[in-house]
């Protein structure tokens, strides 16, 4: 999955080289036109003069000319009245126009779309197709992002995002887990994308890549040392492990019947305090944590079960 850099923000030079496009206005400067939203629009329309409302979103989208807008201006005939319709449409300050199927507009496209500083663009693919792409690549790379500090793997295709105090033992638990064939996806901060009201997605900042800081030894490459296969770039998160000294005093939850979250981003990510005692195995622990969560996703609940069968013999 492609996540775009980490500032979020997206010009039109980089969606018209993430998507080949070819530029027929080489003359205007698309590095400095910022995208405000990943929706596209296809002004039908506005092709007919019809502007109603077009200022309270439609404007600040990508539009998007299909076979059906072809069919219409050509329809027209006239390029005097085609160039009037583009300029109308451009002097909204659209971001740009993107036409399909290798379609070759008029010259009075091209000059009212110059004359408002609005790039064009053709394209060999389809209209769905393209739309299809852009929305799936730019919800990806304008989504909400936060860093968090903790450490993020893949333990049986679960993303479990690590968290504790400093010197809690969260590097050494993700070594020992790289070491069971688990993958690492970001040691000490991990940069967290929303890409939907369902899904984190977490990766390690360019900085960090592939390194694990490790108290008494220093800075260690995960990927020399274990391979290619020890490393993933990127990781939806399913749940989070809370690490904290064992308290005595503490009433820890036994059973596993009510379970807790953490918001991140307005996500709730399902979350697991574990305490720490010397010879407590904190990666396997992890697994068992992360075959659980996959469990409960299939339906089946053991804290339900155990509760149904201590019900069933008290009766």
């Amino acid at each position: 999955m492609d996540l775009g850099n980490a500032s979020g923000k997206v010009t039109v030079d980089d969606l018209a080289k993430k998507m080949k496009l070819k530029n027929l206005t080489p003359q205007i400067d698309i590095s400095q036109i910022e995208l405000k939203t990943y929706s596209t629009h296809r002004p039908a329309l506005q092709l007919t003069g019809f502007f109603g409302a077009f200022d309270l979103g439609p404007s600040e989208r990508i539009q998007v000319i299909g076979r059906l807008e072809q069919a219409y201006i050509n329809s027209l005939g006239d390029e005097h009245v085609i160039h009037e319709r583009f300029c109308e449409i451009a002097s909204y300050k659209v971001p740009c126009f993107i036409f399909t199927r290798d379609y070759s507009p008029c010259k009075g496209i091209i000059n009212g779309c110059v004359k408002y500083g609005v790039p064009v663009f053709i394209t060999e693919r389809g209209t769905t197709d393209i739309i299809s792409e852009i929305l799936r690549w730019l919800k990806v790379v304008m989504a909400p992002k936060a860093t968090v500090h903790g450490v993020l793997m893949d333990v049986y295709g679960e993303g479990v995002l690590i968290q504790g105090e400093s010197g809690i033992g969260k590097s050494e638990a993700a070594l020992e887990l790289i070491k069971r064939g688990h993958r690492l996806v970001s040691d000490d901060a991990v940069e967290i994308l929303k890409v939907s009201d369902e899904t984190l997605v977490g990766r390690a900042p360019e900085l960090t890549k592939d390194f694990i800081e490790l108290r008494g030894i220093g800075i260690v490459n995960i990927r020399s040392m274990f391979g290619f296969e020890a490393i993933k770039t990127t990781q939806s998160i399913d749940m989070l492990i809370k690490l904290a000294e064992f308290d005595p005093e503490k009433q820890y939850d036994r059973i596993g019947m009510d379970e807790k979250y953490t918001e991140i981003l307005g996500n709730n990510i399902v979350t697991y305090e574990i305490p720490i005692r010397p010879g407590r195995n904190i990666a396997i622990i992890t697994e068992c944590a992360a075959i659980n969560n996959r469990t409960k996703k299939t339906g089946y609940n053991a804290p339900q079960e155990f509760f149904d069968r201590v019900n069933r013999s008290m009766m």
